[in-house]
């Protein structure tokens, strides 16, 4: 025989239109809604979900050729909504008594949330590897109890929540306006089950799970790079029927004193004097495995300021292959002497050594002015033009207020 029982529920047949149902529905809502029948909350769910699956072409006619128990065993899943977006979302698995109950929580477990951490790490580690220890607190399963919270036998369906692990309330919005709120079930935590004071687990006191401490090796491979993640499934807080969620940890890597990292490359700057930019230099370069790398560069090859010169395969390795690596970047400042670095004299020998001066002929005639060249303070803005400023102002006070200059006459 087929289900009838939510079209009993508004009173209407099956065969009722659509606008029939919506007719129904509304007259049923106005009797058995919260705000005038406080005590017929648990019918107004009925009226509703009734409601919400017949008005529903695809819902009403799964229901149709399955009915009440096909929907909630999820025989519609393929007809594009979920038994527990149904259930869970609507009512929290609860209706007629054949809800999600305690008795039907281990047909499909949930997964719950994952844990993340952080796990700050040096440019060395990521360079050369690291095994770090990081320890936990987590939720496990009570072993005394198996999870249970008690004796068996002695758990009981949340009278509040009806098992459904939470509570509906409604807030009236305005006339004909009405707002829905779901909340945990302050009784039992949400968990749809009560366990007596007297009958809990000694070890868990019903909460079924009891605090860990555990320590993880965390493995950083060489070349792992900045928020790279990693991942250890199952780890993360338990809870019965539950699968545990993983615990991520995520890489952070600490601001480095000399190098920085683009990809697989490292990139550095370092400072030369004008001496070993012209003439050529050697220098010492500690990497970061704790080698010296010993750079040398010949004269009269001339490095100007900002200069970029590349050292191949001394970058970062590469993550799972980390024998082929980046390249090494080095970018060069040019320190120039201080003024008067030397006398007259030298100056001269020093100007022979040094490529010739370009050709500078003096222009002729009366529009030729000779200025000087002074020192530019960007945060001085005073200083620019205050001479010529001045002679305009003078110009400006002969004719301007107060001045002895021709005036408008008043009317």
């Amino acid at each position: 025989m087929a289900d009838s029982k939510l079209y009993d529920l508004l009173g209407v047949s099956r065969n009722a239109s659509e606008v029939e149902i919506k007719k129904a529905y509304r007259k049923l809502a106005k009797e058995f809604h919260p705000d005038k029948n406080p005590e017929a909350g648990d019918k107004f769910k009925e009226i509703s979900f009734a409601y919400e699956v017949l008005s529903d072409p695809k819902k009403r006619s799964t229901y149709d050729r399955v009915g009440l128990k096909g929907l909630q065993e999820g025989a519609h899943e393929g007809h594009g909504f979920s038994s527990d977006d149904l259930f869970s979302q609507i009512f929290g698995g609860g209706l007629f008594g054949m809800g999600m109950g305690p008795g039907m929580r281990g047909r499909r477990r949930h997964r719950g949330e994952d844990t993340v951490h952080t796990l700050k790490v040096s440019l060395e580690d990521l360079y050369n590897g690291k095994t770090s220890k990081l320890q936990l607190s987590k939720n496990v399963i009570c072993t005394t109890c198996g999870g249970k919270g008690g004796r068996a036998g002695t758990t009981h369906t949340c009278r509040t929540c009806a098992g459904c692990g939470f509570k509906v309330t409604y807030r009236q919005l305005g006339p004909g306006m009405t707002q829905q709120l779901q909340s945990r079930c302050p009784t039992c935590s949400g968990e749809g089950e009560v366990i007596h004071e007297k009958d809990r687990c000694v070890a868990c006191r019903g909460k079924k799970v009891v605090n860990e401490t555990k320590i993880l090796e965390v493995h950083v491979d060489k070349g792992m790079k900045e928020s790279q993640k990693i991942y250890f499934r199952g780890e993360g807080d338990q809870q019965p029927d539950v699968e545990p969620g993983d615990v991520i940890i995520v890489l952070q890597q600490k601001p480095h004193d000399k190098f920085q990292r683009t990809n697989d490359d490292l990139v550095m700057t370092h400072a030369l004097s004008l001496t070993e930019a012209l003439c050529g230099f050697e220098m010492t370069l500690k990497h970061l495995d704790g080698r010296d790398l010993v750079i040398k560069h010949p004269p009269g090859q001339v490095i100007k300021p900002g200069d970029v010169k590349g050292i191949e395969n001394e970058g970062m390795p590469q993550y799972r292959n980390p024998f082929e690596r980046g390249n090494l970047y080095i970018k060069f400042d040019v320190l120039f002497p201080s003024n008067n670095f030397a006398n007259e004299v030298t100056l001269k020998e020093l100007e022979k050594l040094l490529p010739p001066r370009p050709t500078f002929h003096i222009p002729q005639g009366e529009h030729v002015e000779e200025v000087d060249l002074n020192e530019y303070d960007p945060n001085d803005r005073s200083s620019g033009g205050s001479g010529r400023q001045e002679a305009y102002a003078s110009d400006d006070d002969e004719y301007g207020p107060g001045s002895g200059g021709i005036q408008c006459a008043h009317q």
